[in-house]
């Protein structure tokens, strides 16, 4: 009832304030700060809100969870003091837990808690994993994450308190009897504990851990051979299901034609019986050799068929019989070609090396040689050599005009390639802009400029062969008639004036180097 009043009177939220004030105004009353959380988690088990019950549980238990964390978080320190105050913090959040399981999913996934599960000390990792084993009561939603968190302590914590408080609370997390609790997502688990946990001073909990390990696995292992061979079943039952609905379909189109071809009998016979019926009765003796035409035209059709699949069978036997003779020709005369073409090789001689019974030059043998070559040179011939010494010289002069000759042939022929290369360049920018030309209504003086030629006297034979087109044009119509010579200016005789001054490219396209195009 004190603990119900304290609730409604706001003291218990006044508590809340004060211990989510800043780490700097709790600086020197951390004790104080953990007593006072201690305080106001027992007042908060076995507070009976009344009316207000879903504000109390929805709202006010979640904020004070949230704040017991976050003074834990900043107790997180090395001081003897602080550390006394996070187990007094870290017991106030379990006996609030133990009180209130629904918190658990908070807990887990609340920022603070991380902070908390991220810290280097041990002191602080084994208060985490005692406050889960003494109130470990799970629903499915936290289950995983606490075993995410106790397997993370295993594989990364190396203190034994540490690892022997996860492995009891991963046993008592598996012995629990209201939830299922699956080893899958860890995989590894059993050799991890093999490898590094033995030897520590906990076997049997280890044993034990290991034993639910193997027995989850056999029992996944199991479900899943046992969900295979249904699956297998359903597969199997849908194809049988195909395959008698596809047979009886069959079965409906077999009976059709078996009618069909029984219907076509009886018509046969009905039919031979009416023929039968219409021989005169007197004249039975007509009858048998009415059956024997049957039975000659029959055999005939019969022979027919006989002969035809004979003939073609002994064609095929003779195209087979010719086709394997080819084959065996053209293997035989590939090996006798293969035996002509390695016998001459086999017969011919090894050529000889050149270097067999000859012996290097010795450096006195090499002396030896050049003095004689000397001697003779000197006193053998020496007009020989004079007229080779000035034969030498007289060729090195001529090779050295010859490529001075060449060298200056080329410097020209690179400047006309040069000129040619210019003037082409030329010609077509000056067809680029006469094809972008913009119509005569709309140019302007600027744009009217940049179609003058550069040379004086193309843009001089230009201006008077276009007043001579005006001139033309403004004359009257009996003046035109028979006049061939209107234009005469810009016409052939012109030409090789332009091809004089132009290098031999004429603008108009009419001739290049003399060439008519």
């Amino acid at each position: 009832r004190v603990k119900t009043r304290f609730y409604h009177s706001g003291v218990l939220s006044h508590c809340v304030r004060v211990l989510s004030l800043s780490p700097s105004r709790l600086r020197g009353i951390w004790a104080s700060a953990a007593t006072l959380a201690h305080l106001t988690s027992s007042c908060c088990v076995g507070a009976e809100p009344g009316s207000r019950s879903e504000a109390f549980h929805r709202l006010f238990l979640p904020s004070v969870v949230d704040v017991l964390l976050s003074l834990a978080g900043q107790l997180m320190s090395r001081s003897e003091v602080r550390r006394r105050s996070n187990r007094t913090v870290m017991d106030a959040v379990g006996w609030l837990l133990s009180a209130h399981p629904h918190l658990t999913a908070q807990v887990l996934s609340s920022a603070h808690y991380e902070q908390i599960q991220m810290s280097d000390d041990v002191t602080v990792s084994l208060l985490c994993i005692q406050m889960w084993t003494q109130t470990c009561t799970l629903n499915d939603e936290s289950a995983l994450l606490l075993l995410n968190d106790a397997v993370a302590q295993l594989a990364l914590s190396s203190d034994a308190a540490v690892g022997g408080a996860s492995i009891r609370l991963m046993l008592l997390m598996a012995n629990q009897s209201d939830s299922r609790m699956s080893f899958d997502v860890s995989a590894g688990l059993d050799s991890l504990l093999e490898k590094d946990w033995r030897g520590r001073g906990f076997e049997q909990e280890v044993d034990q851990l290991i034993a639910v390990i193997r027995q989850e696995e056999a029992a996944s292992h199991q479900s899943e051979s046992s969900e295979r061979v249904r699956a297998a079943c359903v597969i199997q039952a849908a194809w049988r299901s195909v395959l008698t609905r596809r047979r009886v379909k069959n079965l409906s189109r077999a009976v059709s034609v078996c009618v069909r071809r029984q219907q076509a009998r009886r018509r046969l016979h009905q039919k031979q019986r009416e023929l039968l019926q219409l021989l005169p009765a007197g004249k039975p003796h007509q009858v048998r050799p009415y059956l024997e035409e049957c039975e000659h035209r029959a055999a005939v059709v019969i022979q027919s068929a006989w002969r035809g699949f004979r003939d073609r069978r002994r064609y095929s036997d003779a195209l087979r019989d010719s086709a394997r003779r080819q084959r065996a020709a053209r293997t035989l005369q590939r090996a006798g070609r293969r035996l002509l073409e390695k016998r001459p090789a086999a017969q011919a001689p090894p050529p000889t090396p050149l270097w067999i019974g000859q012996e290097g030059l010795t450096d006195s043998r090499r002396a030896e040689l050049k003095v004689r070559l000397t001697f003779f040179l000197q006193a053998g011939r020496p007009h020989l050599l004079i007229n080779n010494t000035k034969s030498l010289q007289t060729k090195k002069l001529e090779v050295q005009q010859l490529l001075q000759a060449e060298l200056q042939g080329g410097a020209q022929r690179r400047r006309e390639e040069q000129q040619v290369e210019a003037l082409l360049a030329q010609t077509h920018t000056h067809l680029e802009l006469l094809r972008d030309a913009p119509p005569l209504s709309v140019v302007t003086a600027t744009q009217a400029e940049s179609f003058l030629s550069p040379s004086a006297s193309i843009a001089v034979r230009g201006r008077n062969a276009h007043n001579a087109v005006l001139q033309a044009s403004r004359l009257p119509w009996w003046r035109t008639l028979g006049d061939t010579n209107t234009g005469a200016e810009s016409g052939p005789a012109h030409l090789p004036e332009l091809e004089a001054e132009l290098g031999g490219l004429f603008i108009g396209g009419l001739a290049v180097d003399g060439v008519k195009l």
